[in-house]
């Protein structure tokens, strides 16, 4: 798990795909955090990502970088602790601007049943489950 975080770390920006209705939905995202022993992200309650993750929990990530790319399947399963939104929000302290751990709209997911794969055109596919 820390070899995925520490992927989509450097690559800065990664993608995540959820499902709203029959139609995939994808968007750039920033926010990664490792808490209590798994990988989370973050949202608001007030976005339609939130929404479509309590719907439907499979989601997929994708990141790009230096030649390689990363894919992650998984269940993004809300954590409701305080701590664990204070863990995200104290990680990326330029959150705090629009997020509070108390406020609400602070949402974070671990993800669940995961499966990274790393790839690129030079080496075989690296998959690592957490």
């Amino acid at each position: 798990m820390q070899e995925v975080y520490d992927f989509l770390k450097a690559a800065g920006t990664y993608y995540l795909a959820t499902v709203e209705g029959d139609q995939p939905r994808v968007r750039p995202f920033g926010t990664v955090n490792i808490f209590d022993g798994k990988l989370y992200i973050q949202t608001g309650k007030v976005k339609p990502c939130s929404k479509q993750m309590l719907a439907n929990p499979k989601v997929e990530l994708c990141a790009f970088k230096g030649g390689e790319w990363i894919r992650i399947a998984a269940e993004a399963i809300e954590d409701d602790r305080v701590e664990a939104r204070k863990s995200m929000l104290d990680a990326y302290p330029n959150l705090r601007a629009s997020y509070d751990e108390n406020d609400g709209n602070t949402q974070v997911f671990y993800l669940k049943n995961a499966v990274a794969t790393i790839s690129s055109f030079t080496a075989e596919p690296k998959v690592i489950k957490f």
